[in-house]
């Protein structure tokens, strides 16, 4: 006996079973390619970005991101300028002083860093345990820092040329004299002195004594602002999700992927280094905590601006606002990820 429902109801299973069949079949949804070049080889100082690769936030905004790591002989800066790579990791506020100064086009889009990690340490319990003791101590320093920091402290702080001497990314002088101090970052270096020289060193972070630099930026190039900005936005958005989740979240895979880009990363320094982040409220703290991760204010560019130009750092004259925008961050992005 014909029965027309029950001939409607098998085309329409055949129906859905062909959209299904079609639908398994149809390539995915291509992903935007997006390459990432940091400044320094991997490490839990990166460990956001690494999060949103491992866990998958980047391919849930539609990105397929390629991890450039840093070293002494790869130049991101030049890499992202001349388009070899789409975002470049920024080690601090200066190099964005820099890039206005030298008419490079490229824009600060995000800051990872609430607070920028650069140290003094000094031996306890030799005369050097408060900051204003410290003018006076042998100080070993990189001479990145020599130009651009220090000049900072010999106008707010008295530090002296005088005592100034070179420092190679070696500790032993240090070590070897109990009444030097030695720059370094804080996720880092107390690490390594506390193995080294079996004590536990003072350590000081200049950002408690006003030096209010912005650490670990995203950068683009203008034109990618102004062609693509919703790669850009969508960059930034995932690497703020990344960011929370490595803090917060399982970051087992993301340190993985660090060691195996990295082998002379150790579980030991990645755990210090992540500590230490917490904190100190590198990452979320200030600004961030109302604002969200990697958030950026004009208030508070204006004053290391104006800190940097009256120690001659920097021209006062240049328009340092060129270097930056608020675009694509202060949208509270990722929030809901933070412990309550």
């Amino acid at each position: 006996m014909y029965d027309a429902r029950l001939v409607a109801g098998a085309r329409t299973m055949r129906l859905v079973a062909l959209l299904i069949a079609l639908l398994i079949a149809a390539p995915a949804l291509a992903l935007d390619k997006a390459r990432f070049a940091t400044d320094w080889r991997a490490q839990a100082e990166h460990g956001g970005f690494y999060q949103a690769v491992a866990d998958g936030t980047y391919a849930r905004y539609g990105l397929d991101v390629t991890i450039l790591q840093g070293g002494p002989q790869l130049n991101t800066r030049l890499l992202l300028a001349t388009g070899r790579v789409d975002f470049a990791m920024g080690a601090n506020t200066i190099q964005m002083f820099e890039s206005v100064q030298q008419n490079v086009p490229v824009v600060t889009v995000a800051s990872m860093f609430q607070v920028d990690p650069v140290i003094f340490m000094s031996h306890p319990g030799v005369g050097l345990d408060r900051f204003e003791d410290l003018p006076k101590a042998t100080a070993f320093i990189a001479s990145d820092m020599r130009a651009s920091v220090w000049q900072w402290l010999k106008q707010a702080y008295g530090f002296k040329d005088q005592n100034a001497k070179p420092y190679n990314f070696n500790s032993t002088p240090f070590l070897a004299d109990k009444t030097s101090i030695q720059e370094g970052i804080l996720t880092s270096e107390p690490y390594a002195i506390e193995r080294q020289g079996g004590f536990t060193p003072n350590v000081f972070l200049l950002h408690d004594y006003g030096y209010d630099s912005y650490s670990t930026t995203i950068e683009t190039r203008a034109d990618t602002i102004a062609k693509s900005p919703d790669l850009v936005q969508r960059f930034v958005d995932a690497s703020i999700v990344g960011w929370y989740n490595y803090l917060y979240g399982d970051n087992a895979q993301a340190n993985a992927m660090i060691k195996r880009d990295n082998p002379e990363m150790t579980d030991g320094q990645i755990a210090y280094s992540l500590a230490k982040m917490k904190e100190r409220g590198i990452v979320d703290s200030g600004d961030a905590l109302t604002h969200g991760v990697g958030v950026i204010t004009d208030a508070r560019m204006k004053s290391f601006f104006d800190k940097m130009a009256k120690a001659g750092v920097v021209p006062a004259d240049i328009d340092y606002r060129r270097g930056y925008t608020l675009r694509f961050i202060g949208k509270k992005v990722g929030m809901e990820l933070r412990p309550k």
